[in-house]
């Protein structure tokens, strides 16, 4: 056996390191196995991975990961929070008593720590990027309790790849993947006690990326920011609500070819604000864009657009102008997997008119996950649509199942932010569509 050895390693190189430091061992009778053993976390998650060669004649061998539980330890999930009316809940920052993390990286350098700290103010010189020439990206994710007891993220890796794509369009230097996901996950058990119970909710994280540097000219900024803060929030549209009665928009555009449409820009949603305040006032729920040329649906103000037409067809608008979500990327996923199905899905220009004579209509997104349309109107014509309609239904029960771990996570979706490394797992060659 060799002499005790004690590294710090990625989990994908854990059980390399221990064939190559242990191997001897491991062929001997009474080091066929391996056993894994773990500090006890209390209040904050701070676990050890530690693998010991099962050889009483031989020193171990110890892999140390810190962050991480030992791999079959069980785990113990932090219950509700007391108190909560959690049905009540709508899409809104329901409370500021939570914990933020912070990371603070200059131009140029490396994003190194992280912190977790209560929420408040962050400071800001009034000659900061983000103020000045709207240097700044977000995310959006979610945690929930599922039927098994855990708590998950949702597809995670995504939002952080995502954010890296948005942050090379600003020039701001990218989150790597792997800091990204330990963020959110330190977020997720920082604040485990507002993850709603299963079915009643969600814990939605709020990740920023934004210059915070002191500079004045048109230029990138001197030191960026990285942010996640929380809220436990319920249905987009406000609790009790069944579907959303959408207005189209015609006397502007939400984005342009070319533009920063496809990223999650700040400036892209304050425009949204006199248009949404305005079908509100209405009767509407939100507004539907059309493209530059006015004939074609891109988006609604914070969300994708599907339509389900009379022959079975499913159509969404194709990338390019509108946001990548990762709702909207789910449901395309989900629909080519539906082999025994009728359903076709067509990726693609999507009308007006097509959009009028369709069955059934949904958005999509992390906020508000898969809402189905009761009503569009553009103020000359409208069409009214069965709410929720079979289509969407089912693909929403698709979706929440895989979620609350009602059916099998097959595609390996989930993310545990208390048991699981923070390396990527979510597929980044899916085609995107």
């Amino acid at each position: 056996c060799r002499p005790r050895a004690a590294v710090r390693l990625s989990s994908l190189a854990v059980l390399a390191a221990a064939v190559l430091l242990a191997g001897p061992c491991l062929r001997s009778q009474c080091c066929r196995s391996l056993r894994t053993a773990a500090v006890p976390a209390k209040g904050v998650f701070a676990g050890r991975l530690l693998l010991r060669p099962r050889c009483r004649a031989a020193p171990s061998l110890h892999v140390r990961r810190v962050g991480e539980r030992a791999f079959g330890d069980a785990v113990e999930y932090p219950a509700p929070r007391g108190g909560v009316e959690w049905k009540k809940l709508g899409f809104s920052l329901a409370t500021k008593e939570t914990r933020m993390v912070v990371a603070i990286c200059s131009a140029g350098q490396m994003w190194g720590s992280m912190s977790a700290e209560p929420y408040g103010a962050l400071s800001l010189e009034p000659a900061a990027t983000i103020l000045n020439y709207g240097q700044g990206i977000f995310e959006g994710i979610k945690a929930y309790r599922t039927s098994k007891g855990r708590i998950v993220l949702f597809r995670p890796q995504k939002n952080a790849q995502r954010m890296a794509d948005g942050a090379r369009r600003l020039l701001m230097p990218p989150v790597p993947a792997q800091f990204f996901l330990e963020a959110v996950s330190l977020a997720v058990r920082e604040n485990a006690d507002l993850v709603p119970p299963v079915g009643e909710g969600a814990l939605y994280l709020r990740p920023l990326l934004f210059g915070s540097g002191a500079d004045l000219g048109v230029k990138p900024s001197s030191q960026y920011t990285f942010v996640i803060f929380v809220s436990p929030v319920g249905k987009y549209f406000g609790p009790g609500t069944t579907g959303a009665r959408m207005q189209i928009c015609t006397d502007h555009q939400r984005a342009a070819p070319a533009g920063v449409g496809n990223i999650k820009c700040v400036g892209n949603y304050a425009q949204c604000f006199s248009a949404q305040r305005d079908a509100k006032a209405d009767g509407y729920s939100d507004v539907i864009y059309l493209d530059v040329g006015g004939q074609y649906i891109d988006e609604a103000a914070a969300s994708n657009f599907f339509c389900v037409t009379p022959d079975n067809v499913i159509h969404t608008p194709q990338l390019g102008t509108i946001l990548p979500g990762v709702t909207r990327d789910s449901v395309v996923q989900l629909v080519r997997r539906l082999s025994d199905s009728d359903l076709k899905l067509k990726v693609g220009p999507v009308s007006y008119a097509t959009a009028l004579s369709a069955t059934e209509a949904f958005l999509t997104g992390t906020g508000a996950g898969i809402t189905p349309i009761e009503h569009i109107s553009s103020g000359e014509e409208s069409a009214d649509f069965a709410c929720p309609g079979p289509v969407t239904q089912m693909l929403s029960d698709m979706l929440t199942d895989i979620q609350s771990e009602r059916a099998p996570d097959t595609m390996r979706w989930l993310h545990d932010p208390f048991v699981e490394p923070s390396y990527g797992r979510d597929s980044f060659m899916e085609p995107t569509f």
